[in-house]
């Protein structure tokens, strides 16, 4: 998935100016997140405007999304892809931090956060700053989820296995608390080494299922066929 253009059945993005390419992390999350009832959605960090084009495809015309995203280059890049897409009249692109940013609270909050911490190299230029926790802590993540989240919205996020402690301890403290949560393996041989949460502020029992990218015989399992077909083109 690192090529310059990766076109979707319903929309092409163009990311030659973003840190972070599209991935199977993003295309993960954008596929699985629940989107019921939802009308105000914020992706926070949204890089090449995949999660923002998804979660666009899979909502009524009334959705509105705001997309923030902090390099200028990719934020660029991002408004280009939402212009070229059918919904660009429902998504905004905003440059800047999120930790300054103000709106109206969304009833869902996506993102795919960084997870690099600070001291743990991952590149050089944009693609280190897409991954390392200074310029996104998971605390100034969850504080600005906290201020523009509506009481009862729910926070959508994918996060390596081994993140997901550190995370939900802050959340607890700060009154979020896991309510779903898919433990995915790449493949039926491998470990578990990402996982989709949701979020809420109301503590309730968490429910938890499996998920394997890879079948044993090298192709796509069919539960990930299934919840990402509406977007991949060979599916």
């Amino acid at each position: 998935m690192a090529g310059r253009d990766f076109r979707f059945k319903q929309f092409h993005i163009r990311q030659d100016r973003c840190g972070m390419k599209v991935s199977t992390d993003g295309v993960l999350l954008g596929a699985w997140t629940p989107v019921d009832g939802v009308r105000r959605i914020l992706d926070i960090g949204t890089g090449t405007g995949l999660l923002a084009l998804m979660l666009a495809q899979r909502t009524p015309p009334d959705v509105q999304i705001e997309a923030v995203e902090l390099d200028p280059a990719a934020a660029a890049q991002a408004a280009q892809n939402v212009l070229d897409s059918p919904w660009a009249s429902r998504i905004r692109v905003h440059q800047g931090a999120i930790q300054t940013y103000d709106a109206a609270p969304f009833d869902l909050i996506v993102c795919n956060p960084p997870y690099f911490p600070v001291g743990q190299v991952a590149s050089d230029g944009a693609r280190a700053q897409a991954r390392h926790t200074h310029t996104l802590s998971y605390a100034e993540l969850l504080s600005a989820v906290d201020r523009l989240l509506t009481p009862d919205g729910q926070l959508a996020l994918v996060l390596p296995k081994d993140w997901e402690p550190s995370l939900l301890a802050g959340a607890r403290q700060m009154g979020f608390y896991p309510n779903c949560r898919w433990n995915i393996s790449p493949k039926e041989s491998k470990a578990v080494n990402r996982v989709l949460l949701r979020l809420s502020r109301e503590e309730l029992a968490i429910s938890t299922n499996d998920m394997v990218i890879l079948s044993g015989g090298g192709g796509y399992s069919e539960i990930y066929a299934n919840m990402t077909s509406a977007f991949y083109l060979k599916l």
